[in-house]
């Protein structure tokens, strides 16, 4: 199976209908997509690098799970597994770097996304467009980006911090637009416990731009007191690439954890998920973020949590914590404490093929 990257076409009627639905036609921008030559329904779900924390740029002398010093390698291992395609870093490939992962990523019939930092000031402006036209030469036209690295929970004290990083984080777009729009590349912004739904449409909105979008992750913005199912249906119409979790939760003396399960034995409604981006997008493609770590802490219950919040969503907690209630997670969540380097390797790996094993016998992607 082998990709063309130059063509590109139009949202369908439906996401105008949706829009119009939603009481958003002020934002009735027509988002190109990228089309390729084959059936995206067909196509197996792609794994997101973040997949592989613990084996990317691993030390760890291990003859079964052997470290990944670059993509090529993890486009290789994802081939093997039969993954569709790959999210990757795109930072500092060279040329000829790019030209062998166009190679590699051909012979095996995958897709390539790239993932990429925003530029901060003017000086960042030549180094984010090298690593476009990187990404670009080796055959993605998606890029995947994030504003904040971290969560705004943590990272935030005072409301007026949070209204910083958004003016900043708006003007890092405003730097990147004209340099995706100049390469027809699109610029995917992921809800990376950073925006609440509503906010992350309301910049999209406001950058009225046919090269950007969203990212669309199926499960961080439970910690923003978000539910999945509203989350998808909000952000959906303006994705063009996804990170596809489930999500297993359970209360603690704070609040409630929250963390990365196999697909399926988790409180994401996968399937409608995924109906609804494809109704958006035809070709979307789902890409696998399944995390292997320890369980997060959302510390709901703290006043300091509220910290970066114009007025505080009691509506918003009290159905959150009701549903941990509802839909605790049976057992203990997953944890890598204690776990020894090799076996980490392992329960990664193994995380990483039951999902994709439900990827193709339960969502329909792949054969």
């Amino acid at each position: 199976m082998k990709f063309t990257d130059n063509h590109f076409r139009s949202f369908s009627s439906d996401r105008r209908d949706f829009i119009q639905k939603t009481g958003l036609a002020a934002l009735a921008v027509v988002f190109p997509l990228p089309s390729f030559s084959m059936n995206f329904e067909g196509v197996s779900m792609g794994i997101v690098v973040h997949s592989y924390g613990a084996r990317w740029n691993s030390k760890v002398p291990s003859e079964k799970y052997p470290g990944f010093e670059n993509a090529l390698q993890l486009i290789e291992h994802c081939g093997q597994i039969g993954a569709g395609g790959v999210q990757v870093g795109v930072n500092n490939w060279t040329s000829d770097f790019s030209k062998k992962v166009r190679e590699q990523r051909e012979k095996l019939g995958m897709y390539l996304e790239g993932s990429i930092g925003l530029p901060k000031s003017q000086e960042e402006i030549d180094k984010f467009e090298k690593e476009v036209l990187a990404a670009k030469e080796a055959g993605a036209t998606i890029l995947r980006t994030v504003c904040l690295g971290g969560r705004r929970y943590e990272t935030f004290k005072t409301e007026t911090e949070f209204l910083d990083f958004k003016a900043k984080s708006i003007l890092s777009l405003q730097l990147a637009e004209p340099i995706v729009s100049r390469h027809k590349m699109k610029l995917a912004v992921e809800n990376h416990k950073d925006w609440r739904a509503t906010e992350l449409v309301e910049i999209i909105k406001g950058l009225d731009s046919e090269s950007i979008g969203v990212t669309l992750d199926f499960g961080n913005n439970y910690s923003l007191l978000e539910k999945s199912e509203d989350v998808i249906a909000l952000l959906a119409p303006y994705s063009f690439s996804t990170h596809i979790k489930d999500m297993g939760v359970q209360k603690y003396e704070k609040g409630f954890l929250l963390s990365e399960v196999p697909l399926g034995e988790g409180i994401v409604d996968l399937k409608r998920g995924i109906e609804l981006c494809r109704k958006y997008n035809p070709n979307i493609t789902f890409n696998l973020e399944m995390i292997t770590r320890d369980p997060l802490e959302i510390p709901v219950l703290e006043e300091s949590y509220f910290a970066t919040f114009k007025n505080k969503p009691r509506k918003d907690l009290k159905e959150i914590l009701q549903m941990v209630d509802r839909k605790s997670f049976k057992g203990n969540l997953p944890t890598i404490q204690g776990l020894d380097p090799e076996k980490r390797l392992a329960f990664e790996e193994s995380n990483v093929l039951a999902s994709l094993r439900y990827s193709r016998s339960k969502l329909g992607l792949g054969k």
